[in-house]
């Protein structure tokens, strides 16, 4: 056990000594004359025309955002479904209940309309 601390309390320093060491390097091997065309924003070879800023409704986030989390919790259940003959009874229970609590986030984002389309 004394070992293992010894292993971390040694490499622990290592690490930020190593990412101190990259950020000292960037900064001083970095290039330093700025210019106007350096400084300016660069959209997929396009000058910017007009406000650089677009605003977006923020139903669009709520929905990505759906997304994500349905899409992040669906991949938990994959080694639950292969392995689901090999599962003892609460653990096939606890994985219903999984199940019960997205579709009650389903639901509940479905009846605030957040996945409404307009």
């Amino acid at each position: 056990m004394h070992d293992q601390w010894t292993f971390i309390a040694f490499f622990l320093p290592v690490g930020f000594l190593a990412a101190a060491v990259a950020i000292i390097a960037g900064r001083l091997l970095g290039p330093r004359k700025p210019n106007p065309i350096k400084q300016s924003t660069y959209e997929c070879g396009i000058e910017t025309v007009g406000e650089a800023w677009v605003q977006f409704r923020i139903q669009y986030y709520i929905f990505a955002l759906i997304f994500v989390i349905f899409d992040v919790e669906a991949v938990f259940l994959f080694p639950w479904a292969v392995a689901y003959n090999k599962l003892q009874l609460y653990m096939v229970l606890e994985g219903v209940l999984f199940i019960l609590i997205l579709a009650v986030g389903l639901f509940y984002a479905w009846r605030k309309g957040a996945l409404e389309w307009s």
